[in-house]
């Protein structure tokens, strides 16, 4: 497989971002509405999702997604547990993916790229091992060699060490090879969910 320098892959990969999801975004334009219309009639406001999360040389950025779940508490004042906060709407856009269309903002922006590892959250940062940090060395992605490779039913270790790989491995053609999969992976609704749990159990760092 041929490897661009990695000066002259990263102005290919952007130019390929923006053009991809600039087009994205017009032809998704009337779906997105729809999306933001069902969810601000079954969750209420806010439509989108803001969470902060960790990207190249592990600087911040404000991701953002569909909403998917209620706001609602228990008793003592604390949010349901994942499963119960989860609407109807939200369930649907999780397992079409759906959810993350949102994100064609962040890559426009340049916070993220089609392809990369998925960005998480900086409390993990001190968590990772040093070969695990290596996935902060290219953008974070929509979709990544992990995703296509067992996403949430990967163990984290494991979507590490695919990410990583992806570090030390990534081309254009293999960018094309992910995003194709991808679709494919969408359609079969592949890896959604962990097992027992919404979507992946939190990383503590060490073996999950």
């Amino acid at each position: 497989m041929r490897h661009f320098p990695l000066n002259t892959l990263a102005v290919r990969k952007r130019l390929l971002d923006v053009v991809a999801a600039t087009l994205a975004l017009l032809v998704l334009g009337p779906l997105l509405l729809l999306i933001s219309l069902l969810c601000l009639l079954q969750q209420g406001w806010p439509v989108f999702f803001l969470q902060e999360r960790t990207g190249l040389q592990g600087r911040r950025f404000r991701l953002v997604k569909f909403r998917t779940m209620r706001q609602a508490l228990d008793r003592q004042g604390r949010p349901l547990p994942d499963a119960q906060r989860l609407t109807a709407t939200g369930r649907f856009l999780r397992a079409s993916s759906l959810d993350e269309l949102p994100e064609l903002w962040n890559i426009l922006c340049g916070d993220m790229s089609l392809v990369g590892p998925r960005p998480l959250l900086p409390e993990y940062l001190p968590l990772y091992s040093p070969e695990q940090a290596r996935r902060h060395e290219v953008l974070p992605g929509l979709t990544g060699w992990a995703q296509i490779n067992g996403r949430n039913t990967l163990s984290w270790e494991e979507k590490f060490r695919l990410d990583v790989w992806y570090v030390d491995h990534q081309s254009l053609a293999l960018d094309l090879r992910i995003l194709r999969a991808t679709v494919a992976a969408v359609l079969k609704r592949e890896g959604i969910s962990a097992a027992d749990h919404v979507s992946m159990h939190p990383f503590t760092g060490g073996q999950s």
